[in-house]
This record gives C-alpha cells, sequence and structure tokens, in this order.
C-alpha cells in the first residue's frame, strides 16, 4: 500500500510536467493583426508599419496593419476592445486614446479597464506646417495674420491630440483660428501641399517624408526644446507662444485579460527591436523618438494621462466630442 502511494504521489507531482503546453507557450502560431484606428500615410500608421516588420521576422510570423479608421480613433480601437485576449489582435493607439474619455461621455470602451498594456512604441512632437508655396515662412507671420483676418484661417487637426494642440496654441497666441478636423493626417495632406489648406497640426513622423521631399514647411515643434531631429524649427515658446507645449506618444495595447505570458514575450520582443538598425534608421527618419519601457512603467503612464485629461476637461481646454 505504502509502495502505491509513493507512486501515485510521484504521478501527481510529475503531472504538471507531463500536461500539454498552454496555447501562450506557442504563441503566435498564426499570424498577428495590429489596427491602426487612423487612415494610411499618418504617423501612427508609418511608425507601426516599420516596429511590424521586425516584430515578423523576430517572432516567425507575420504582424498585419489593418487601418480602421473614424471617429477620432474609436472605431478600430472599439473593434480590438471587443476582441478575445489570445494575443493575435492588438491596437496602437496615440495619447488621444485616454483624451477621448473625457471628451465623449458615451465612449464604448474605458481606455484603461477595458486593454491590456503592452508597449510604448514612441514619443514625439508635434509640429505646425504649412505648404512649401505657403506666404507664412515664420510662426510670428502667421500669427500677426491671425489677428488681421480673425477667424479666417483655417487650422487642419486629425485627432483630439493635433485637436488639442492646435487650438491650445490659439488660445496661447491670442488668435482666433478656424478648426478643421480630418480623418487622420493623410486626409489633409494633399490640401495643406496644395495650397488648400494654410496650416495643420501632425507628427513628426508625418511631417518628415513631406520635409524630405520638400512639400511642406515646418513652423514649429510642440516639445519644451527643440528636436534632435529638427534641429532648425524653434519651439512654440520661442516662437513668442508659452503653455502650448506637448508630447505625444503611442503604445500597443491588447483586450483586457491577455494572459501575461504573451504580454511580457510581445513587450520583451518591441523593445529588442529598437536596437536593430533597420528599425532605428527607420524612426531617424521618422523623427520618432524610440520609447522601450517595462509593460508597468506604460500603465503607471496611462493612469498619469487619465488624471491630467481629466483636468484639462475640468478646465474647459479639450475639444467636445
Amino acid at each position: 500500500m505504502l509502495t502505491t502511494r509513493r507512486v501515485l504521489l510521484g504521478a501527481a507531482l510529475a503531472a504538471p510536467a507531463l500536461r500539454p503546453a498552454r496555447a501562450q507557450d506557442k504563441w503566435p502560431s498564426r499570424p498577428v493583426r495590429i489596427v491602426v484606428p487612423y487612415a494610411p500615410g499618418g504617423g501612427t500608421d508609418v511608425t507601426t508599419r516599420a516596429i511590424a516588420d521586425i516584430l515578423s521576422k523576430k517572432l516567425g510570423q507575420n504582424f498585419v496593419i489593418e487601418n480602421r479608421a473614424g471617429a477620432n480613433g474609436i472605431v478600430g480601437t472599439e473593434g480590438v476592445a471587443r476582441e478575445r485576449p489570445d494575443g493575435y489582435s492588438f491596437v496602437a493607439a496615440t495619447s488621444t486614446h485616454v483624451m477621448n474619455r473625457h471628451i465623449m461621455p458615451s465612449l464604448p470602451y474605458h481606455p484603461i479597464n477595458d486593454f491590456t498594456p503592452i508597449a510604448m512604441l514612441a514619443r514625439y512632437p508635434l509640429v505646425l506646417m504649412t505648404g512649401k508655396d505657403s506666404k507664412y515662412h515664420t510662426l510670428a507671420e502667421l500669427i500677426a495674420d491671425a489677428k488681421a483676418q480673425k477667424g479666417q484661417i483655417a487650422q487642419g487637426t486629425s485627432d483630439a491630440q493635433s485637436s488639442f494642440a492646435a487650438n491650445n496654441f490659439a488660445r496661447q497666441a491670442g488668435v482666433e483660428l478656424v478648426e478643421v478636423p480630418y480623418r487622420g493626417s493623410g486626409a489633409y495632406l494633399a490640401e495643406l501641399t496644395g495650397g488648400h489648406l494654410p496650416v495643420a497640426w501632425g507628427s513628426t513622423a508625418t511631417a518628415m517624408p513631406l520635409l524630405a521631399s520638400g512639400t511642406v514647411r515646418v513652423l514649429a515643434v510642440s516639445s519644451p526644446e527643440r528636436s534632435r531631429f529638427l534641429p532648425d524649427i524653434p519651439t512654440l515658446q520661442e516662437g513668442g507662444v508659452s503653455g502650448a507645449e506637448m508630447i505625444g506618444w503611442f503604445g500597443l495595447f491588447a483586450p483586457a485579460k491577455l494572459p501575461d505570458g504573451i504580454a511580457d514575450r510581445l513587450n520583451t520582443a518591441i523593445n529588442e527591436a529598437f536596437d536593430e538598425p533597420v528599425l532605428k534608421q527607420r524612426m531617424q527618419t521618422l523623427a520618432v523618438d524610440p520609447a522601450p519601457t517595462p509593460r508597468a512603467e506604460l500603465s503607471a503612464l496611462m493612469l498619469r494621462e487619465d488624471q491630467r485629461w481629466e483636468d484639462a476637461a475640468r478646465n474647459n481646454l479639450l475639444p467636445r466630442g
């Protein structure tokens, strides 16, 4: 009897090693979808594609980008929130992701509770752009013209983040500009470069290819200090407008309750991808700063952002949904 008990006990202790591997241990076993909730061609789209290319090679499965624009990023983001947390659906969300909760009372998901933070992808300043044939060569010229033509000059935006930057700039500069919202920065570029839109706000990733081709001119960056990628472009403060500084970011998120094993593996793969020479060069070209962070740090950022935009909404500084 004693021998039998020992055999049974030994079998019980060994059982975990004999169990089939969990699904997360085999992840990824098929293509992975990353939703970019904006139109193709914008900064989030271009940068996420560059990172996805590296992940495809590192993890042995295709990481496929799907653009699902609409409603300030809400359409694509909601779709991912409703997916199974199995590691095959993610969303690349900007700081607008948290901001939306304080703009739209009927937001169909909670930006923190309904998602698993995976990794920070990049940080960047916003830029104020104009077309190459524009009469504006400096921020001072734009401000002077805006004061002379009160409420007659349009500024394009593509999401809540750029909307906040645009309207906060106008407020701090003491001018009245007309905001024209677009469904992604790719949507306004033709009008901006064609001279039909006076100025627009976008990320450095959106602006850099256009700067390289000479089709746009950047009047100012929104960071407190000059961008290392655009050392000749003044900050808003250097242009005479203080209190309008802003740094954007975007990160990767999964539906809530994604297993830690998958989340940690993808976080590690993304952070390692930033060391790849190809990605370093790509991010240099896009003028975005890679931001490798532990998952816990991204979670903490989300909470700080939530408080920041709650305070901004209380003071009527956010656009209305």
